[in-house]
């Protein structure tokens, strides 16, 4: 049916992409300095967030942490605050388990080794490819899910990307076309996928360096790929939050050490829908007393990947019972929450609240 095979197809791409990359790649913080920590930390945070979003949290980051010692010897409550809006805060711990696993194997310099990368926690053969590529420029791929998009449209795969062999081959066939330049090569294939071969909606075919090779672009049916099964329908969680205010502070408690948001501090909160008395019992239970009526705020809803939380929420004036165990709660100031303490996005509804509460 194609008058040129895949492997004739793939040898046509490099040339072309960086004749386009050269032209068209956008300037980013850490492209503009490409050294091994600094190219670490940006795939680290790039990882489920859109660069745009990742380009302030970059600089703030480096600014606090500037070397890998730095990294592994920050205070954790620091790290999670430099990280406070990313989300998916195992990036960051893992982060540092790698940087403390630098130090402590390699001297504190980052090996230019992809196997060697590969072996530091929350590094695997992605993340791996790009720094090694980037940073050292070893010959080898760095398939995320742009260069899955990319290849499935030119090729006009219908493969299930999310299926790990689909992906091992195509990280095969870009490892057999990898030029002498290439970590700009692999970054070449993600900004072409970021920017022009978009996922959600009709690519930019026009301005795409790759439309004469395209397959999918030749028979119109760029749009039904990259083909992916189905994600599980999330499980919905109902959850009641209460904003405490005693004092002058809100209080905060903080979440077990395994499952969901593991280790941090959140707004006190219980399963379940909750109305008013539900709610007033219940803090007496946590030895918490109420100086004034319940009041009720904003509905809220935050989605995690397998988890959709649908809140309400209860604010109260409170006062502690002098002889209650209330040893889970913390009590803040609206300058600690700020400066040292890390909320979870999911309760971004309710952080502005309280900015004008506090």
């Amino acid at each position: 049916m194609w008058k040129e095979t895949d492997e004739e197809i793939l040898q046509q791409i490099p040339e072309k992409l960086l004749k386009w990359y050269d032209q068209n790649a956008r300037i980013l913080p850490w492209r503009e300095n490409p050294q091994p920590y600094r190219v670490w930390v940006s795939e680290i945070m790039l990882q489920q967030t859109r660069v745009e979003a990742v380009k302030p949290y970059f600089e703030r980051f480096l600014k606090a942490l500037p070397t890998v010692e730095d990294l592994a010897q920050a205070p954790e409550e620091q790290l999670l605050k430099l990280w406070e809006g990313l989300g998916y805060y195992n990036r960051v711990r893992n982060l540092q388990r790698g940087a403390r696993a630098v130090m402590a194997e390699h001297g504190g310099v980052i090996p230019a080794s992809f196997e060697a990368l590969k072996k530091l926690p929350g590094i695997g053969d992605y993340t791996a490819g790009a720094i090694g590529s980037i940073a050292f420029q070893i010959p080898v791929p760095a398939v995320d899910g742009n260069v899955l998009r990319v290849i499935s449209r030119v090729l006009y795969r219908r493969d299930n990307i999310l299926d790990a062999k689909v992906k091992r081959r195509i990280e095969g066939e870009i490892k057999e076309i990898l030029p002498e330049r290439t970590g700009d090569f692999n970054q070449s294939l993600m900004e072409l996928g970021a920017t022009v071969c978009l996922p959600n909606g009709a690519p930019k075919c026009n301005e795409c360096p790759l439309q004469e090779l395209c397959r999918a672009h030749l028979v119109g049916d760029e749009e039904s790929l990259p083909v992916k099964t189905k994600a599980k329908k999330r499980k919905i969680e109902q959850r009641t939050v209460f904003l405490l205010v005693c004092d002058g502070k809100i209080a905060l408690r903080k979440r077990p050490e395994k499952g969901l948001l593991a280790g941090l501090w959140e707004l006190p909160s219980q399963e379940g829908m909750l109305g008013c008395a539900e709610a007033g019992k219940l803090l007496q239970t946590w030895g918490v007393r109420t100086l004034g009526e319940l009041q009720k705020q904003t509905d809220a809803k935050h989605i995690f990947s397998h988890v959709e939380w649908h809140m309400t929420c209860w604010y109260v004036e409170a006062a502690l019972d002098p002889d209650a165990d209330v040893k889970e709660l913390i009590w803040v100031s609206r300058k600690e929450l700020d400066q040292d303490v890390a909320l979870p996005a999911a309760f971004k509804t309710y952080r502005k609240v309280i900015e004008k509460i506090l």
